[in-house]
């Protein structure tokens, strides 16, 4: 009890943590956010499948087994978060570069859409 009751400490934590930088007003932390996000998930996929110590990884006539299913689906997401983290920093880059501002909402789009005319 006490290894289930650690991680799903650790998810919990990690999914906590990702929501409040999701939440921030700047690109690091949003960044930082969504990948602690997707930590999260990959612990709860890999913590799914019940890894068993000394099990063959196969369905067989064993009595205990390691599903590989979790397993293949946690390669796949480091796989594809790794590319969405490397996608999400080089388009938080190009604003920062173009605006020389990492804020998150933009001020003067803001207003514009409240009504008030800009001339």
């Amino acid at each position: 009890m006490g290894l289930e009751l650690l991680v799903a400490s650790a998810i919990g934590i990690l999914t906590a943590a990702g929501t409040y930088l999701t939440l921030r007003l700047r690109t690091f932390p949003v960044i930082l956010g969504i990948s602690l996000l997707t930590y999260a998930v990959n612990v709860f996929l890999f913590a799914s499948g019940r890894l068993t110590v000394g099990a063959p990884p196969i369905l067989s006539d064993a009595a205990a087994y390691t599903d590989p299913l979790p397993q293949a689906l946690v390669l796949t997401a480091i796989v594809i978060s790794f590319g969405m983290t490397a996608v999400v920093v080089m388009i938080a880059l190009g604003a920062y570069l173009g605006s020389n501002d990492d804020s998150v909402d933009d001020p003067a789009a803001a207003s514009d859409t409240r009504g008030e005319e800009t001339t």
